[in-house]
């Protein structure tokens, strides 16, 4: 992906390409403006599959499964916002980088796709070092797995379904021999913390990152505190 000999093209640049390419000129200037210099800092949670957790609900009824080939058009959706145009040109170099497993929520009323999460084992590091950059996430033990790129379609947001599949697509890790499942969040997108806690996750480790232009970046993990208090609320 994006690669000629020993250099890889920054993912940031060819996110800006994509877009060119789809005259979203808007969301490249944007894009650009945001890059010049910037400081962020993302945090990894975790969850134990062997503390008992009692998945919350979403206001309407779901069931997990894997991705099927007749979800995509449903769920990929092309007319996004601004926000999320480059976020989801990153989703589809996911999906057309073939890491297993993307699994979907589906709504039990109509049997419609509501929501998608990878959910990748220790098997698949290489190939997420190839999608997202080597340093981008630490390696997976062979105890971890990962969740990444979470979407819900606009017109189903607000139902909850994000703490409840992802708390559902987590309990699949244990089926690959794992027994922490983790992901990442950035420090900002308080919405996504708090359905993360209410899917059993907790802070655990700080990805700190520096980026000049999208060509000159730094990144480290620097670990948390523990809690005393566990993230998985325990079953009755």
């Amino acid at each position: 992906m994006g690669k000629q000999g020993w250099f890889q093209v920054p993912r940031s640049i060819e996110l800006t390409f994509d877009l060119l390419a789809e005259r979203r000129y808007r969301e490249v200037a944007r894009g650009i403006a945001a890059r010049v210099h910037r400081r962020g800092t993302s945090y990894g949670l975790r969850r134990d599959l062997t503390v008992p957790f009692a998945a919350p609900a979403a206001k309407i009824p779901l069931t997990v499964r894997p991705l099927r080939s007749e979800d995509v058009p449903i769920l990929f959706e092309g007319d996004v916002s601004v926000r999320e145009a480059a976020e989801m040109i990153a989703r589809r170099k996911h999906l057309a980088a073939e890491i297993p497993q993307c699994y979907v929520a589906i709504d039990e009323r109509d049997g419609t796709p509501c929501y998608f999460q990878w959910l990748m084992g220790p098997k698949q590091n290489a190939k997420i070092k190839a999608l997202f950059g080597g340093d981008w996430f630490p390696v997976l033990a062979p105890d971890e797995a990962l969740l990444e790129n979470a979407y819900t379609p606009v017109r189903y947001r607000g139902n909850g379904i994000m703490p409840a599949a992802m708390a559902q697509i987590a309990e699949h890790a244990a089926e690959i021999g794992c027994r922490y499942v983790i992901t990442f969040v950035a420090s900002d997108n308080a919405a996504s913390l708090h359905g993360c806690a209410k899917a059993g996750f907790k802070k655990y480790i700080a990805r700190e990152e520096t980026d000049t232009l999208g060509l000159f970046h730094s990144r480290r993990f620097v670990p948390l505190p523990e809690v005393n208090t566990a993230a998985a609320t325990p079953t009755p």
